[in-house]
């Protein structure tokens, strides 16, 4: 006997995951453009349409239309939130792609110092700021130490999209102390989403000595695997696709990467985005990719795809929750240790490595963008539980105010960086013989 087919979707509810599709995308756009106006980056305009039709203003504005396009019905935002982790794991993809790990090899002994002094610093401050907040931001039954470390990722991550856009719009691309925040901003993103996964293990699976040093190999093993036996496969499934003159085969392959790999790490419990950050970095660097051919997949994921998730973020931030003292002390005080850490670290890497005291703010303004990179964290921490609706809000408040600063802040310091002295970068590293590196090319 057949068992009958499975239940379309109601036609009420296709109707109202097109209008919140559209609603979110039609203000997603908008307000992203109108942030590029005033020259902030685009993300804070795209969460801000999730913040107009959620919680915060939509729900006491208009309550009924509030609850009729976004009713409590799981089934009907789960429908919104595939959309929007397609939109997330794909961008992850692209991110790891366009990573520029020549930067690295040209800068990497300063690079180092700058990304490590400014990841240890922020993720120290960040558990100890988690162990100390009260224990009614946390959702029940979290484990503090899985929050506390959950919270120092948070804190140390770096938003390389958010960095290149910003030294691009301020043709800063080409100067030394740009590309060498970006070559310590591409190893914070390694580190930091290497940390994600293992925090993700941890979260999922509990915390115990078994549990941690599984969440520690599984990572590993899958970097490893990835690049023993996924990137001969990579560079095989590119090159047959590079044969086609239409870049259709080319990014039908790209994603197919991308996805499969997300597929893997999610299955092994390591959140989504890793696998799909480690296949991207496989595609960018594996020789045989046409970066060309890839145009359609990157507008699509960043017009269509990934305002969708940031409008989705926004959704799930209540700013109202700020009204409660708590709540806004809170968010004050991690907010100055993100701030504080990062620029603090990054400065004191700069110091080591003998550079001056403007070229260090600089390396702190950049390295303390957090954008993207501290949106997909903090739903990834809302999804494992790990975070409850204050603490979210409160990272995602993060990521904003963040991003906002380093324009401001790096045209300053950049203004008192004249050529001459930002030679002292290229004289730091020369200064160990066999680290010596060729001057940098533009980008």
């Amino acid at each position: 006997m057949s068992s009958a087919p499975v239940p379309t979707i109601p036609s009420h509810s296709l109707l109202v995951f097109l209008l919140q599709l559209a609603v979110l995308l039609l203000l997603a756009m908008a307000l992203g453009q109108l942030a590029a106006r005033f020259k902030m980056p685009a993300i804070v305009g795209e969460l801000l349409a999730g913040v107009i039709v959620g919680p915060s203003i939509l729900s006491h504005v208009w309550p009924g239309f509030a609850d009729w396009l976004l009713p409590k019905d799981p089934g009907q935002m789960h429908l919104l939130d595939a959309v929007g982790q397609v939109g997330v794991v794909l961008l992850v993809g692209i991110t790891g792609m366009e990573l520029k790990f020549d930067l690295v090899k040209r800068r990497r002994t300063t690079a180092v110092r700058v990304s490590l002094a400014g990841l240890l610093l922020p993720l120290g401050l960040g558990v100890g700021v988690g162990f100390l907040l009260p224990s009614s931001l946390m959702p029940a039954g979290t484990d503090p130490k899985v929050f506390s470390l959950f919270l120092g990722v948070a804190m140390c991550v770096t938003a390389i999209p958010v960095i290149a856009k910003t030294l691009i719009d301020m043709n800063l691309l080409h100067r030394d102390v740009g590309q060498l925040t970006l070559a310590a901003g591409v190893i914070d993103d390694v580190v930091g989403w290497f940390l994600l996964s293992i925090v993700s293990a941890m979260a999922t699976a509990g915390l115990s000595t078994g549990t941690f040093a599984t969440s520690v190999l599984y990572p590993v093993g899958v970097v490893l695997v990835a690049w023993l036996v996924g990137r001969p496969l990579v560079k095989a499934a590119l090159r047959a696709a590079g044969r086609s003159a239409s870049a259709a085969p080319t990014v039908a392959v790209a994603a197919l990467i991308v996805l499969f790999g997300a597929a893997a790490t999610q299955a092994m419990h390591l959140e989504a985005v890793f696998g799909a950050f480690v296949c991207g970095v496989l595609i960018g660097t594996s020789g045989e990719l046409d970066r060309e051919k890839l145009a359609p997949l990157r507008i699509t994921t960043l017009s269509f795809l990934a305002p969708v998730f940031f409008a989705t973020a926004g959704i799930r931030m209540d700013l109202t929750a700020l009204t409660r003292p708590t709540v806004l002390a809170t968010a004050c005080v991690v907010l100055a240790i993100a701030i504080l850490g990062k620029f603090v670290g990054a400065y004191i890497g700069a110091k080591l490595s003998g550079l001056g005291r403007w070229e260090g703010l600089a390396l702190g303004a950049g390295m303390n963008s957090r954008g993207v990179i501290e949106v997909v964290v903090a739903m990834v921490g809302l999804q494992l539980g790990v975070l409850s609706a204050e603490t979210y809000t409160i990272i995602i408040l993060v990521a904003i105010v963040t991003s906002l600063m380093a324009p401001p802040v790096l045209r300053i310091a950049m203004a008192r960086i004249d050529e001459h002295a930002e030679a002292e970068i290229a004289l730091a590293e020369k200064r160990t013989p066999d680290l010596a590196s060729p001057p940098p090319a533009s980008v």
